[in-house]
């Protein structure tokens, strides 16, 4: 029996099969995502990240934040933004957030370096 269609061939054993690798790539893809950045807060549409074992590629202390289409890295010592960019009014409250949880951050910091579970952190209220 000929399946048709990236839907019927799904169904036929509730998995994708080899001619689905893209989006089986996709899907290992984000999943490698979540597992290698964990999302320590969420606040105004904002989500703050931080990568395991990130101390190897920088010697800066920092965090990824990430709102709509924008992208940064924002350093946990004094909130300046290491790459990319964040609208003015999201970096503020960014930066606001980072200087209220930075023994917090620093922890987390230490613990993702280690590759260790970080905890999550209080949202900007």
């Amino acid at each position: 029996m000929k399946v048709r269609g990236v839907r019927s061939r799904r169904k036929l054993y509730g998995r994708l099969v080899l001619g689905d690798m893209f989006e089986y790539n996709l899907k290992y893809t984000i999943r490698l995502r979540r597992n290698t950045l964990p999302t320590i807060s969420m606040f105004y549409g904002i989500i703050i990240l931080m990568y395991f074992y990130d101390n190897k590629k920088h010697s800066i202390l920092h965090i990824h934040a990430e709102y709509a289409e924008h992208a940064a890295s924002i350093s946990i010592e004094d909130g300046e933004v290491l790459t990319g960019e964040l609208p003015a009014k999201n970096l503020k409250l960014v930066q606001a957030w980072v200087e209220i949880h930075k023994e917090e951050l620093l922890a987390d910091w230490k613990l993702a370096a280690l590759g260790e579970q970080i905890f999550k952190i209080e949202p900007l209220r």
